[in-house]
């Protein structure tokens, strides 16, 4: 069997600097853009994109011209109904790409009392089948979710959460938004999931949390006020049943910037 001989003057002038930067940063960008599709219906298309157009060189190979310009006529849309359909994830993903772990926030000191509070708040509330919705801001901005309901700026506390999801009181409905470790407002209204698949069980407040997590980074605690079931919202998705040493250490993991630690598992 004869090998080819290598040119080792044309693989030396191959070798650049900039060629192996611009292979390098292609890598990084196409390893992040797979990343950042994992497990949501974004990967489910790009499934279905590579399956058309697999179909579309076999019908030029098998000269079946109507689904040849039939497939070919599709791929002109294509772009305009990916963005129209995946619009949410397109923005959660474009938002994602400056953050690396150099921009990421360090473990404040006042960040193990504060999960605390709110672990022992849920653990509270859900004993009393009192319902709440708690989210973390965390690199996406919530100040226009924060201006919507009542300003409030107060320390983290056990009873002060607890006074804020008493029922007939005013702030009783809505989310508390904890932004900078600190109480930033309550009774927040956010936008609810559109997730077609999501359990008809499942009432508004567990739709707001998921709703926030698939517009921005933002991780959300909610109690059911029917089962008295502590859950966790992280991009889109339901952490059930959690206990409060359960919830105290996802939650730990994810403000430490561990996401993918604590949902992989």
């Amino acid at each position: 069997m004869d090998f080819l001989p290598i040119d080792l003057e044309q693989l030396r002038r191959l070798l650049t600097w900039r060629n192996v930067l611009d292979v390098a940063l292609v890598t990084a960008v196409f390893y992040n853009l797979l990343i950042l599709l994992r497990g949501t219906r974004a990967m489910q298309l790009l499934f279905g994109v590579l399956v058309l157009v697999g179909a579309y060189y076999g019908a030029i190979g098998l000269r079946l011209t109507a689904l040849e310009t039939t497939i070919e006529k599709s791929f002109i849309v294509l772009p305009f109904v990916i963005v129209l359909l995946f619009q949410q994830e397109i923005r959660r993903a474009l938002s994602s790409f400056w953050r690396t772990p150099f921009f990421s926030r360090g473990t404040s000191p006042s960040l193990e009392p504060m999960i605390n509070d709110v672990a022992l708040a849920a653990v509270t509330l859900a004993e009393r089948k009192i319902g709440a919705l708690i989210v973390f801001e965390r690199h996406d901005g919530l100040r226009d979710y924060i201006e919507n309901g009542i300003q409030l700026d107060a320390r983290v506390s056990l009873d002060l959460l607890i006074n804020l999801f008493a029922p007939d009181t005013p702030t009783h409905d809505g989310a508390v938004i904890i932004s900078g470790e600190r109480i930033a407002a309550a009774t927040c209204f956010l936008p609810l999931t559109q997730n077609p698949q999501l359990s008809k069980s499942l009432g508004t407040r567990h739709r707001a949390a998921l709703g926030i997590t698939e517009e921005t980074d933002a991780v959300s605690v909610v109690v059911s006020e029917e089962t008295g079931i502590i859950s966790a919202a992280i991009e889109g998705r339901l952490e059930r049943e959690l206990d409060s040493n359960g919830l105290r250490n996802l939650l730990f993991a994810l403000l430490a910037g561990e996401l993918s630690k604590a949902v992989e598992r």
